[in-house]
């Protein structure tokens, strides 16, 4: 039997597990997951009666496979389109209309998680939550074929020798896998490679490669009025990235988030503003922030919120994709990388359509 180890548990590691149950039915595919959820940015929050995605924020309709899996494939129950366009404001904000009019949008009355949860339901994966891996290492061969420095990629089926384990933050070690898969944001997997013990010449050109890959830092604050407000679209988008907002979005243009006759709005700030406030108290942010929206969208009610909840996304969305080919040299040696960075586009659609694609490598190299 192979074994099919993938570390972390976002949206592209439930896609390529997916993949992977049809086309390698016979593999044992293990998840380790350092959080409680899944989906990884793409998350979903229930407080009372709200649901709301605070991460990423909806599904866009860019990718044709990835429509046909959760519009066909997937059970479509509670898939909820978003109706409302996604207007612009400027660095003074005034608002303008003009982004994404003719795009679908979805999320599921359950939240967005939804899109991990039903693709992991699919397969027979042993998802491990609150799981952190601390180490990686390749074990049974030196170096496969492959781990040249020429930038090559080896065949797929030269890693049949090089084997993977894991140990996570209890010490508890986890495989041999013949197949490794490293889901989390290139920072996060640039540390783990960073340390891994694998004596191989592509080890270093993938560290530097994955370690290039930059990211913007979003403060987001989820903020609900116990009235509604009367605008004409779902969402706010900082096109010029000079404004201390980056983001708006109404949760009550999805079915099933907010009761009627509410707001529930998430506000993300851009990239220097956050990083600038990111280890100041979240209340601070949390107000700064309400004031920004109710200058935004030009109503004072909404500066003061009955109630609000924040995160902080220190990785949240790459600004460019991954050097491909040692990305694809790994290969050579039973490692995959997977994500929207290495798609090298920060959008959802881009990480599930990432995932089917190395599911399907990973089953052709089986």
């Amino acid at each position: 039997m192979t074994n099919i180890g993938i570390v972390g548990a976002g949206a592209a590691a439930a896609a390529a597990a997916f993949v992977l149950a049809d086309a390698a039915p016979d593999a044992d595919v293990t998840v380790l997951e350092k959080s409680g959820g899944l989906c990884g940015r793409a998350a979903t929050r229930r407080h009372e009666d709200l649901t709301y995605d605070y991460g990423a924020n909806y599904l866009k309709s860019d990718d044709d496979r990835v429509v046909e899996l959760v519009t066909e494939t997937l059970d479509d129950e509670g898939l909820a389109d978003i109706d409302e366009p996604v207007y612009t404001f400027d660095a003074d904000g005034a608002v303008s209309p003009g982004r994404d009019a003719d795009d679908r949008k979805w999320s599921y009355r359950g939240g967005l998680t939804q899109i991990a949860k039903r693709l992991f339901a699919r397969t027979d994966a042993t998802v491990h939550r609150r799981t952190r891996v601390e180490t990686v290492r390749q074990v049974g061969s030196d170096t496969a074929a492959g781990d040249d420095d020429t930038g090559e990629a080896g065949d797929d089926e030269s890693a049949e020798d090089a084997r993977w384990e894991l140990v996570d933050a209890d010490g508890e070690a986890w495989g041999p896998f013949d197949r490794l898969l490293v889901n989390p944001p290139a920072p996060q997997t640039a540390d783990l490679l960073r340390t891994a013990e694998w004596d191989s010449p592509v080890r270093d050109r993938l560290v530097d490669a994955v370690s290039a890959v930059e990211y913007r830092t979003i403060w987001t604050t989820v903020a609900r009025y116990p009235f509604e407000i009367d605008v004409p679209y779902y969402g706010l988008v900082n096109a010029d990235k000079d404004h201390a907002v980056g983001w708006i979005s109404r949760e009550e243009c999805k079915a099933g988030h907010v009761p009627d006759g509410e707001t529930l709005l998430v506000v993300q700030a851009n990239d220097d503003w956050s990083r600038a406030h990111y280890d100041r108290d979240p209340a601070e942010n949390a107000a700064e922030l309400a004031e920004h929206a109710a200058a935004i969208v030009g109503d004072d009610r909404l500066s003061d919120p009955d109630w609000t909840d924040t995160q902080g996304w220190r990785y949240a969305l790459p600004e460019s994709g991954v050097d491909t080919d040692p990305v694809d040299a790994a290969r050579g040696s039973g490692l995959y990388l997977l994500g929207d960075w290495v798609a090298g586009e920060s959008r959802l659609h881009a990480a599930i359509g990432n995932g089917l694609d190395v599911g399907e490598r990973v089953a052709d190299g089986l």
